[in-house]
C-alpha cells in the first residue's frame, strides 16, 4: 500500500506548510492551520491512460476566429460577459449569502432555451422548486441533481450531456480522491480542477457559486480565481432592492462592465436606465442635494448626493458618510475651509450616497461640494442641473474622463444644465444642453447661490 501523504493548510489563506504552526506566517491568523490527506489512492483517468500529443505552432501560422458565444437571455449577464457565455468556460460567481446569487443563476437556467444540469449541495429538490415556482420561467430542459461528490456529478452530467452546468456551491463539494471535510483548502482546489477539466474537454461551459469570507474575498484559496475564466462579484446592501454585478476578471471581455438588477419576489429584473431610478423624484426642491454623473465601468449614471451641515452639538464635530469615503469628504472640506474660506469646522456634516450605491468615482467631489456648500446655505439647488468635476487641493476644478459620454447621458434624461472643468477638452459639436466650464469651487459658488 502506497503512504498516505498528507499535508498542512491555513484555512484563512491557503498557505502550505509541511509541519504544524500555530501562527500562519502569511497572514498572521493563530490556530488557523490544520491537517489534510492529499490523497488516499491513485486517479485514473482518460488522459492519463493515453498519451497526448500536441504541437508547437508559430504564432503566425494561428489562425484567429471569432469566438462563438452562448446568449443566456439575460442583457446584463451577456454584456459583463463580452456578449455571451462562450463554450467551455469556467465562470465563478461570489457574494454575501442571501444576495441573490442563486436565484440569479436559477433565473438563467430556467430561461437559457438549452439543456440545463443544476447542481445544488445546499437545497433539496422542494426548495429550488419552490424558488422556480416564484420566479415563474417555463423550461423543460432545466434538471435539478441535488448532490455533492464531483464523481457522481460528474457521472451524471455525462449522461445528460447539459449545454450548461451550474454548481451551488464549491465550498459544498467533495472528491473521493481527498480525504479532507467538504470546504477545506484540498477539497476546493481538487473539486475546481475536476470541474474545469470537464468544461474543457467537453466545452461545456460551467458556473460555480462561492462562498465569501467575512472580509469579502471568495473562500478557498485564492489559486481558485486563478484556475477559473472569469470571477463575478455580486453586490449590494440587503435593505434596498438593487444589486450589482461586476467583473473582477475576464478572458473573455472587459472588466469595466457592469450589470444591475432590482431584487423582488419575483425574482431578479434587468435595470436598463439606472439613472431614473437612483435619482429620487420631489415635489419640491430641497437643500442639500446635487445631482452627479459618474461612471461605474463603462456604463455613465446619475446618482443623487444628500448632504446635511447643521452646528455640532458636542465639542467633536461628526463626519459621517454613506456610499462615499470619509476620509475623501475631510479633504473636500479642508479644501472649502482654506481655499474658499467656508467655516465648516465647528459643524456636523452628513452625506448620503442614495440607493445604496457606492461611488469612488473622482468626478462626483464637484456635486459633492455643491451639495454640503446648498446645506450649508440652505438654499436648494435647480433642480434642471448637474456636476462631473474633480476638485483638487488647491480649490481647482479638474478634468475627469469620458466627458462626452457623461454630457450624453445628462442630455438623455433631459437636464438643462451641467457643469464640468474648463480644463476638459470637448468637442465643439453642439449639445442640447448648455455647459457650464468652471475652474475653481469659488466659481460655481458665485453661479449658484
Amino acid at each position: 500500500m502506497s503512504k498516505i501523504k498528507t499535508t498542512f493548510f491555513c484555512q484563512s489563506c491557503g498557505a502550505q506548510y509541511s509541519q504544524w504552526l500555530g501562527q500562519c506566517k502569511a497572514c498572521g491568523e493563530w490556530n488557523s492551520i490544520v491537517e489534510e490527506v492529499m490523497e488516499k489512492e491513485p486517479k485514473h483517468t482518460a488522459s492519463m491512460d493515453k498519451e497526448i500529443k500536441n504541437n508547437a505552432y508559430n504564432i503566425h501560422e494561428i489562425e484567429t476566429r471569432e469566438e462563438y458565444r452562448i446568449l443566456s437571455q439575460d442583457s446584463e449577464m451577456d454584456q459583463l460577459l463580452g456578449g455571451g457565455i462562450v463554450p467551455g468556460s469556467v465562470i465563478l460567481i461570489g457574494g454575501e449569502p442571501g444576495i441573490g446569487k442563486s436565484t440569479l443563476l436559477l433565473q438563467i437556467s430556467l430561461q437559457i432555451p438549452r439543456k440545463v444540469l443544476y447542481v445544488s449541495g445546499e437545497e433539496s429538490n422542494n426548495q429550488i422548486k419552490m424558488r422556480a415556482d416564484r420566479l415563474d420561467i417555463a423550461n423543460t430542459d432545466c434538471f435539478i441533481l441535488t448532490e455533492t461528490s464531483t464523481q457522481k456529478i460528474l457521472k451524471k452530467a455525462k449522461e445528460l450531456r447539459p449545454e450548461l452546468l451550474v454548481i451551488d456551491s464549491i465550498q459544498t463539494l467533495y472528491s473521493s480522491y481527498i480525504e479532507s471535510s467538504p470546504g477545506s483548502i484540498s477539497q476546493i482546489r481538487e473539486c475546481a480542477s475536476e470541474l474545469i477539466r470537464y468544461a474543457k474537454e467537453t466545452a461545456t461551459p460551467v458556473f460555480l457559486i462561492g462562498h465569501i469570507t467575512k472580509e469579502g474575498s471568495i473562500a478557498g484559496p485564492k489559486i481558485l480565481e486563478h484556475m477559473v475564466d472569469v470571477v463575478l462579484q455580486f453586490e449590494g446592501d440587503r435593505n434596498y432592492i438593487f444589486r450589482l454585478l461586476r467583473a473582477n476578471k475576464n478572458r473573455y471581455g472587459s472588466t469595466s462592465e457592469l450589470g444591475i438588477y432590482e431584487m423582488f419576489s419575483s425574482g431578479l429584473r434587468q435595470v436598463k436606465n439606472p439613472s431614473e431610478i437612483l435619482v429620487s423624484k420631489k415635489d419640491e426642491n430641497l437643500s442639500g442635494s446635487a445631482i452627479a454623473v459618474t461612471l461605474d465601468g463603462l456604463r455613465p449614471m446619475l446618482i443623487e448626493i444628500q448632504a446635511l451641515v447643521s452646528t455640532a452639538v458636542y465639542g467633536t464635530p461628526q463626519r459621517v458618510t454613506t456610499g462615499f469615503d470619509v476620509k475623501r469628504l475631510n479633504m473636500l472640506l479642508a479644501v472649502l475651509e482654506k481655499r474658499a474660506g467656508f467655516h465648516l469646522g465647528t459643524k456636523d456634516v452628513f452625506l448620503n450616497i442614495t440607493g445604496g450605491i457606492r461611488a469612488d468615482d473622482p468626478a462626483i467631489d464637484l456635486a459633492v461640494i455643491c451639495a454640503i456648500l446648498s446645506s450649508n446655505e440652505d438654499i436648494s439647488l435647480p433642480d434642471n442641473c448637474l456636476f462631473a468635476g474633480e476638485v483638487g487641493l488647491s480649490g481647482e476644478i479638474r478634468a475627469v474622463n469620458r466627458i462626452e459620454q457623461r454630457i450624453t447621458e445628462a442630455e438623455k434624461l433631459g437636464y438643462d444644465v451641467i457643469f464640468i472643468s474648463k480644463y476638459n477638452k470637448i468637442e465643439s459639436k453642439k449639445y442640447n444642453i448648455r455647459v457650464e466650464l468652471v475652474s475653481k469651487v469659488e466659481d460655481v459658488y458665485k453661479m449658484l447661490f
